[in-house]
């Protein structure tokens, strides 16, 4: 499905919220996909550790969207000692389309049916400009640590 402009629907929703919520939209897409941040990172000539994975994980049948750092690996055993939960585990591709409305691979910190807890990975504060995914596989945005915590309104913790 499309939107305006023939952009894909979740990538236009993207742009409308980071609109709303007075982020800038720097939102590029791309002609190969960027699934993955080593992907994501070799396209747009950055640092792994500079592109913000959106990992959502599934606590009792809750979703959990953890923007890590792609240079590091989410400790799912640290953040459920930290935030008091049961065990955390790595949420299905269904899962994830069902409280994203986005594919695995693709996933953006903003822009979800409902809003969702979001933990954001304190390391990524040693880059002056971060890459997230805009809603798709082609799709990528920039954004500062201060405005990705202010549009997401994540708690900050480490998370590995």
């Amino acid at each position: 499905m499309t939107g305006p402009g023939g952009i894909p629907a979740p990538v236009a929703n993207v742009k409308r919220v980071l609109a709303a919520l007075g982020a800038e939209d720097t939102v590029l897409v791309f002609d190969s996909k960027v699934p993955t941040a080593a992907a994501a990172a070799a396209t747009l000539g950055c640092e792994v550790a500079a592109i913000t994975n959106s990992l959502v994980f599934d606590v009792a049948g809750v979703p959990l969207l953890i923007l890590a750092s792609g240079g590091a690996k989410v400790d799912t055993a640290l953040v459920a000692a930290r935030l008091g939960t049961g065990k955390i585990r790595r949420a299905s591709p269904g899962f994830v389309l069902e409280h994203t409305g986005q594919e695995v691979g693709g996933v953006a910190p903003v822009g979800h049916p409902e809003k969702i807890r979001t933990l954001l990975d304190e390391s990524l504060k040693a880059h002056n400009l971060l890459w997230a995914g805009a809603g798709d596989h082609h799709s990528m945005f920039s954004i500062t640590y201060e405005d990705l915590h202010r549009i997401t309104g994540a708690e900050e913790m480490p998370v590995r």
